[in-house]
This record gives C-alpha cells, structure tokens and sequence, in this order.
C-alpha cells in the first residue's frame, strides 16, 4: 500500500510538473481559477517537500552540501598518504632524472629541449628553488644518490598537488550526484590508490598535469551550477577559472587538449541549450557566447603564451637544446658561437660555410677522410651529417666550372645557382651517383669525390630557397635551402638514422628521388666566412617571439611523433591499463635494492573496470523507465538524472583521456592512464552509490538501509585492506622479491605480469 500510495503521489506530481512547464513555455494565460488551483497545488507540494525537478534543474531538491567533517578527512587522508615517506629513496627514480634536470636548467638558466610544454618543468624548477635546491645535482641515471643536495621540495611540490585530486574528485562528485556518500567513495578510491600515490611523490609531470586536469572539471561543473546566476561574481569566478585550469593542462602536456575538447563539447552543448531557450534574445545568447569565447579561449590562450615567453626569458643561455633548434633562433642564446657574432649576411660564391639540416638532431653536413667500407655503394668518402660543431663541418662554395672565384666583388648565391660544394678539409666535392645509400631504400648514396675541387658531372648541385622565386638571394640563418642533385634529380636529404661503427654512428645522409618539402631535404646556412663582404650583427636577424613561438611548437610536435619504440624495448598498449596488467618499476630490480613499482590497487583498478560495464547496464534500464514513462518515485527519478547527466560527463571525459591512445604511434606507458583513471574513479563512486541507494527497489525501508549501511562498509573495507596489503609497492620493498620464500609480497603477485 505504501508503494502505491508513492507512485500515486509521484504521478500527481509529474502532472503538475507538466502542466508548470506548459505554462511557462507556451505563454498561454490560463483561467483565473485554472491558474490558482495549480499554484495552490505547487504551494502544496512545496510544503509536502516535493518538487518538479526534471532534467532542465540545475539542482535537485534533495541535494546535499559538502560535509566539512568529510572534507577534512579526505584533505588529511590526502595528504597523509603523499607525504608519507615522501624522502625515500634518497635517489633519483625513474624520470625524475629528466624533470629534475630540467628543474635544474630553469635555476641556472640554461636553455634545453622537451617535447613537452614548458609549465609543469618551470613549477618544478620553482619549487625547489623557493626550497633551497641549488640547482647543482647534476641527475645522471636513475640510482644516483642525491646526497647533501635538497631535493624534498620538488617532491613535496608535486606531492602537495597530487593530494589535492581525491579532494577535487569528492566536489566533482559531490556537484554531479548531489549525495556526500558517492563523493566519499570516489575520494577514498583514489586516497588509498597505490598507483595514484607513487605517481604524485616524485618529480615527475603527472601530478602537476593531473592537478589542473581536475581542477579544470570542477570549475567546469562548478560553472554549471550558476545557470540561475549568469554574469553574477560567482559565474565569473568559475568560468576563468576554467580557462586558468585549461591553459594550465595544455601548458604542462599536450594531453591537456583531451580536457579542453571535454570543456568545449560541454560548452557547446550548453550554447545550444540557450539558443534554444526562446526567454533569451538573440542579444543575450550573443553575450553569452562572448563571455566563453573570452574565459574559454582568450585568456588560456594568453596564459599558454606568457607561459613560453617566461620559458624564453628565463632559458637565455646555450645548453644541451641548441642542436634541436635552428641558427637564427640559437643566435639568441648567450654562449652559442652565433650569439652577437657578426657575418655577411647574404651567401656569395668563395664563401666557407657550415650547413646545418633542419629536422631535430639532423645534424651539421659533414665529411671526413674515412671511406665508405666494401659492399656499401662506391667506396668513396663518406659524407654523413654530425650533430657537435666540428671544422669537418665546413664547405666551399663555387661555381660549376671554376674552383677558384677570386672576383674583387664576390656574386652572390641565387635561388636556382647551380653550385659545387668542396669539402675544405679533404678538398672532396660533394657528390652522389645511382649507387643505393647504406641504410635507406631506394635513396642513392652521397659521397665525397674528386681531388682539389677536381670531379665530375655529379659534383652539381642546384639550390633552391624554400619559398623563393628565382634570383632570390640566400640569406643566412634565415633562408631554408634545397640541394637538387643536377644529375639524377633527387635531393640532399638527411634521413635521421645511425650509421653503424664503420660509419661513427654519425647520421646518414642520402639523395632522396622524393621531392616533397620536409625538414629532411631542408637547410640553412649557420657559419658563413668572406673577408670580401661586409659583416653585420646577427642580432638583426633574430627571430621575434612569434616565430620562436612556432617554431618551439613546430619541434616539439615532431619531437612526440619521434619517440617510436626502440627493437628492445617493451612498448606498453592501451588495453593493458584499464585490466593493470603491467606496471612500471620506478627504483631497484633485485632484492638488495630498495623497490618502488607504479602499479594500481588491483581492486580499485578492477572495480573501475566492472562499474564502466555496470553503469552502461544501470543507464540503459533508467533510459528504458524514463522513455517508457515508468512510474518511479521521485527520488528514483532523480538519480536516473544524476546517472545519465553527471555520470555522461564523467563517462565522456574517460573516454576522451583513453581511446586516442589507440590511435598514437609514438611509445606509449603504463602511466599514460592515469588522468583516464581519474573519470573512472569518480564514475565508480556515482555508479555504486546509485546502485546501493536502489536496495529498496526490492527490499522494506529498514532491510534496505541494512543493505546499504553493509555494502558501503564492505566496499570500504576492501579498498583500505586492499592499501594495507599493496602499500609496500608505493612505500618500498627489500628483501625477496614476490615469487621467493619469506617476501612481503608473497602470495599477491595475482597476475604474472607483474614485476615485483
């Protein structure tokens, strides 16, 4: 009887709901007496503590505030489980011999390279600055003791962020489902994460890239909540701060553009939704597309760039990341030869010069007196492309048919020129035949021949500025420049591969038939010497910043697509992370080392893994109820919205972190999940908290508050004892490893993958 009585009551409800939602949109006045019999009606279910929430609400009326006593026991769990132990090893692990490197290189100011955007490294760098680090330690190899020197305070930085995500997760949560006990189960899932607790405890780029992650969810959702409020302080608030949070992901690792795509699907779905809202004039649907184009777009686009001009500001002395970048923009490093070096600033014929390749470590055009071994092409002199600044670097510029050019005026290098290029040392000329190159297929090989300028036809070489037009001049640093072998119609072409030892593991270079324009075949001119024509400041050919700009973006883009897996090297695939088939081991192999390995709590990571299949189950059957018009009790109805729309976002924004893993060529790691891990994690909590409040669907009030105060005590229990018996993977290990008698860990290497 009480059931029907619910179901009575809730139909009277929806009717009234109906009937509100046709009288606000239709416009319609409805009779005097029509119109006070519903208000009376409202007024009634207001007071019966009922409501008309539907999927247009922005909150339902029975959601709960944050609980301060649970907030603080999440932040202290938090922190708590980072900081603890956070000093252990005293010695460099995993990558923190490249982030705490570069941490190092923002404090001395020297200038090197990442595939990465700058952010995440310059907050490193700041941090252990602010904490006394010097930046001397020079992180050589994993294994390196740190010893006197202060490293605690880049840990502790990334630490400090990496605890601030369960505290993220319990309001994201807490904003979408409306309930405190799925925000809690969310926070705890990731407080007592092993994985997520060693990857937030050294110096690494995760913690930091996931801090703004999540910090951007929450202030997107947070935003959400203000629809009642547009253009109020608080709306404002959310919505920079979303934009902050944006430029911060997207300035530590590109990755960060799977957050900006869930912000702007989310953004444009709600764009449609006030497009379609006929109480708004075209004028305020304007103002509000303004308003996100300026928070959303505008001001992380500002962020993003201020971010490189600190980047280049700060790294303004020559280091290890000059090679990767061209000669104009290496002639801005204080301590690079091209720095306030002086130099005919147009090439001419008689000149010597150095050729430098435009791709990321091609390398300079280079020879020397060693041959090309027997059964690789023409055993001729081997020309090779060296990435160190060496005087095998230099060539002579002359024309076809004469070795000596000795005008009183020396002429200038034109686009179009065919040319002879001598190698200064060996007096070879470069040359290249229909012999196939030592390393690439169906490229031919590059030699030096001749004697004293001395050769043949295939001595020619017809060079081409990128870009002009005949008779163009080839300006220094500035020109990119092709090589067109005269003879056979291929081009000059560094191919980026390793000779072997006969070959002094220079890289190859090659004349490729394929003329397609790529950073291969293009060059430019670096060092230029011609006592006959006047020299000028290469400060004048410095690059602006827009330029430095593109072309920083230009190589770490090829940077990312460069990291392939070597032959002997273990390459992780997307498909292994959700089921945590393998880890990563961050410091020890054998059993006299202290051991960390990166791996999930098995039963959070395979808890998260059933719930995606559990929630589309749960969703599909509210979807079915809803369409169908089932009767369902008010608060049922409520959390079929909350599954659907909260656990949709969530769902969406696991999906955008995951699946273009698939699709990536580059290497991949164990780590890679672990922003996915995030949504998934949260998407647990709402699903199982959904799933548990639905006991009295088939049991009495009292049986079913049993059930549910049990299966909230049994999930914890299994995620704290589940911590207690991995902890030592992220708090270390000695002794036997998993598999010999007397471990640890003995009896819980549940799958053989595992290397612990």
């Amino acid at each position: 009887m009480a059931k029907d009585e619910e179901d009575l009551t809730a139909l009277r409800q929806r009717k009234t709901c109906l009937i509100s939602e046709n009288k606000q949109t239709l416009h319609t006045p409805l009779p005097e007496a029509q119109s006070n019999r519903l208000e009376n009606e409202d007024d009634k279910q207001a007071s019966n503590g009922t409501s008309c929430w539907t999927e247009r609400s922005i909150t339902p009326p029975g959601a709960q505030p944050p609980n301060t006593i649970l907030v603080l026991l999440v932040l202290g769990l938090s922190f708590a489980t980072r900081f603890y132990k956070l000093a252990e090893p005293p010695h460099i692990c995993w990558d923190e011999t490249h982030f705490g490197k570069m941490g190092s290189y923002y404090i001395n100011r020297t200038f090197f390279f990442d595939v990465h955007p700058p952010l995440g490294k310059i907050l490193i760098g700041l941090a252990g600055y602010m904490t006394g680090y010097d930046g001397t330690f020079p992180f050589v190899k994993p294994g390196d003791k740190y010893g006197h020197h202060n490293y605690w305070g880049m840990r502790g930085f990334c630490a400090a962020l990496g605890s601030s995500l369960p505290v993220f997760a319990y309001f994201i949560v807490l904003e979408l489902s409306h309930s405190n006990s799925a925000a809690l189960i969310a926070a705890a899932l990731l407080i007592f994460d092993t994985g997520s607790i060693t990857i937030s405890q050294y110096i690494l780029l995760d913690p930091i890239l996931m801090f703004f992650i999540m910090g951007a969810v929450l202030s997107m959702v947070k935003f959400n909540q203000q629809k009642s409020r547009p253009f109020g302080a608080s709306w404002w608030l959310w919505l920079l701060l979303t934009g902050v949070n944006l430029s911060g992901a997207i300035g530590v690792k590109f990755v960060g553009l799977f957050v900006i795509l869930l912000v702007g699907l989310n953004t444009a779905g709600d764009l449609w939704a006030l497009l379609g809202d006929l109480q708004l004039s075209l004028v305020d649907v304007a103002k509000h597309l303004l308003a996100r184009v300026t928070g959303l777009i505008l001001l992380p686009l500002l962020l993003y760039v201020t971010v490189f001009a600190v980047h280049f500001a700060v790294l303004n002395k020559s280091g290890p990341g000059d090679g990767f970048f061209s000669s104009a923009f290496q002639s801005r490093l204080i301590g690079n030869n091209l720095h306030n070096a002086s130099m005919p600033k147009y090439l001419a014929y008689g000149s010597t010069i150095t050729v430098k390749n435009l791709r990321i470590a091609g390398g300079y055009l280079h020879s020397h007196w060693h041959l090309y071994p027997e059964g690789v092409g023409a055993k001729q002199q081997q020309v090779t492309a060296y990435l160190h600044k060496d005087y095998n670097n230099l060539w002579l510029v002359h024309k076809p048919d004469d070795g000596q050019d000795h005008p009183k005026t020396p002429e200038l290098v034109r686009h179009g020129d065919i040319v002879r290029l001598e190698h200064k040392e060996t007096t070879r000329n470069l040359h290249s035949h229909l012999q196939e190159a030592p390393m690439t297929r169906k490229h031919s090989q590059v030699t030096g021949y001749g004697i004293n300028g001395s050769g043949d036809s295939n001595d020619l070489w017809r060079l081409e500025v990128c870009g002009g037009r005949r008779g163009d001049p080839v300006k220094v640093l500035r020109s990119k420049v092709r090589f067109l072998h005269v003879a056979t119609g291929c081009v000059l072409y560094s191919s980026g591969k390793t000779l072997p030892k006969w070959g002094w593991e220079q890289v190859e270079v090659t004349c490729s038939p394929y003329l397609k324009e790529t950073p291969n075949s293009q060059w430019n001119i670096e060092d230029h010497i011609n006592p006959k024509l006047p020299n000028i400041s290469l400060s004048v050919l410095k690059p602006h910043f827009l330029e430095i700009l593109l072309e920083s973006h230009i190589v770490m883009i090829r940077g990312n697509s460069g990291l392939k897996p070597k032959d002997s090297e273990i390459n992780s695939r997307p498909w292994h992370w959700p089921i945590n088939y393998q880890g990563l081991r961050f410091s020890g192999v054998n059993e006299t080392e202290y051991r960390v390995y990166l791996l999930g709590n098995p039963v959070t990571w395979w808890l998260n893994l059933a719930c995606l299949g559990l929630y589309a189950v749960m969703v599909a059957v509210a979807s079915i109820a809803l369409q169908r018009d089932v009767h369902l009790g008010q608060k049922r109805r409520e959390h079929c919205w909350v599954l659907m729309r909260g656990g949709g976002q969530l769902v969406l924004g696991w999906l955008l972190h995951y699946a273009p893993f698939y699709t990536m060529g580059r290497i991949l790691y164990y780590h890679h999940y672990f922003p996915a891990m995030l949504f998934s994690s949260m998407l647990t909590g709402l699903t199982l908290d959904t799933l548990l409040h639905s006991a009295d669907l088939f049991l009495s009030p009292p049986r079913a508050d049993w059930l549910l105060r049990l299966g909230q005590m049994a999930l914890l229990f299994s995620v704290l004892y589940s911590f207690y018996i991995f902890h030592p993977l992220s708090y270390g290990m000695r002794g036997p490893l998993a598999h010999e008698p007397g471990s640890a860990m003995a009896g819980l290497k549940w799958m053989d993958s595992w290397e612990f």
